[in-house]
């Protein structure tokens, strides 16, 4: 399909793929059509990837929900949704949760470029990626509970890794909006720049992510990202493992 029929584009140029959504008229307001997209985007990305930017097309990055598409009585709307048995409507839900999970795979890094709204599906779009560039305009908001839901698009973990559980309740509780500002203070942002400057600022971080060897970025990634879930000697054991693996591999004697 297309970007016409589905609102979101996957672009490759070696090894950095776009995706940009691709409905500027609304914002990038988001639709189930678009999250089975991207989800597919997993398994059309060539091996030779290594980095994937996520942006949107226009003023702003996405402003959420499309609730024309949600609000009326089609496929993927939540009146749909409501009649479906309650293990249907979950695998539903966790069929629009891949079109944002596979961000975290363990063999690319992602990176949000965020400019204008970041609204609900929006801001947990930017949150599935591993890094964020705003724009000095951009305006963050988990603003699910003022239609009375709840972030189901795999935002809540990230959100509460990122600014601790107290920071996390008080936004999705209240829904508020905060700017770049204060998104860089509790550290939601990596880097905040001038709108004119947020293509080349994602380009250069881009450019110094490609720069290392790529085996070892994979390695350094997961150490990380699996370090929360360990203690100090099991983190410990797995920077000797992963350190053991990258010796021998430039050694030439990696399996």
């Amino acid at each position: 399909m297309t970007a016409e029929t589905t609102g979101v584009l996957l672009h490759c140029d070696g090894p950095v793929a776009t995706v940009t959504l691709c409905r500027p008229d609304v914002l990038n307001a988001q639709t189930p059509a678009m999250w089975r997209a991207m989800s597919d985007f997993s398994r059309d990305l060539p091996g030779d990837v290594r980095v994937v930017v996520v942006r949107g097309e226009g003023r702003s990055f996405s402003a959420g929900l499309d609730l024309s598409v949600a609000g009326a009585q089609g496929p993927g709307s939540f009146a749909e949704l409501s009649t479906l048995p309650e293990q249907e409507c979950a695998d539903r839900i966790a069929g629009y949760q891949q079109g944002f999970t596979w961000l975290h795979r363990p063999d690319v890094i992602s990176v949000a470029a965020v400019q204008g709204h970041a609204i609900g599906a929006g801001f947990q779009l930017a949150l599935a990626c591993d890094l964020r560039v705003l724009a000095e305009d951009a305006t963050l908001s988990m603003a699910e509970v003022t239609l009375g839901l709840v972030p189901d698009l795999a935002g809540t973990k990230r959100l509460v890794e990122l600014v601790g559980y107290a920071r996390a309740l008080e936004l999705c509780a209240t829904g508020r909006r905060m700017d770049a500002v204060e998104a860089d203070r509790i550290g939601l942002a990596n880097l905040v720049v001038p709108n004119a400057e947020l293509d080349a600022a994602v380009g250069d971080l881009t450019a110094g992510l490609l720069a290392g060897n790529r085996d070892a970025v994979v390695e350094i990634k997961a150490l990380l990202a699996g370090a929360a879930g360990r203690s100090h000697a099991e983190q410990q054991r797995a920077e000797r493992e992963a350190q053991t693996r990258r010796l021998r591999d430039l050694a030439g004697r990696g399996e």
